[in-house]
């Protein structure tokens, strides 16, 4: 059986110039999924507390590597929900640069936030600030909240642009090839 890993695909496709973001855990949900590039499934990592849901479709860049160990975090803004393991040609529009505290460890774990080439509603949308600042609230309420109840600590430091979130994507893809470089047999 030929297995398809999602953290493999391309994070960027050049012939678009969009980025590609899979999906974890669609707006509106309540379970908060997890990518197992081992199995190339989706499991489910833990429920939210009842009244808690993703504010926004959230998942990961594909062939990204963050501080934390785990692909890059992307938050995608589009007319409805989609649905876990969809992938989304988006375009990046900025990021929320965080910090995380787990385990008395500090690290960065930023958000790049993106709109769905798809999308109608936030098809004008060129940069983080063109964003209703509400939105950009209400997504750093949702992660600072959301790690609280995991004993754990989110701390927005910035709001960055498109530039700024196109150098963290490449950041991440250097982190990852390096990793992949790494393993590879020599």
């Amino acid at each position: 059986m030929n297995k398809h890993n999602l953290i493999d695909l391309p994070a960027f496709d050049a012939q678009s110039s969009t980025f590609h973001a899979v999906i974890e855990s669609p707006r509106g949900s309540q379970i908060k999924f997890k990518y197992l590039p081992l199995l190339a499934a989706f499991a489910v990592s833990h429920i939210l507390p009842t009244g808690s849901v993703f504010p926004r479709d959230f998942g990961f860049i594909p062939s990204t590597l963050g501080s934390d160990g785990d692909p890059l975090d992307i938050l995608v803004l589009l007319d409805a929900p989609t649905f876990t393991g969809c992938v989304i040609p988006t375009r990046v529009i900025g990021a929320i640069q965080a910090e995380q505290t787990q385990d008395n460890v500090t690290f960065r774990n930023d958000r790049i936030i993106g709109i769905a080439v798809a999308a109608h509603e936030y098809a004008r949308i060129t940069s983080i600030e063109d964003l209703n600042p509400v939105i950009v609230k209400e997504i750093e309420h949702f992660y600072t909240s959301y790690n609280e109840m995991r004993g754990r600590r989110f701390k927005p430091l910035a709001h960055s642009g498109p530039h700024v979130a196109r150098e963290l994507i490449a950041e991440g893809m250097r982190a990852f090839a390096a990793k992949g470089a790494e393993i590879a047999p020599t």
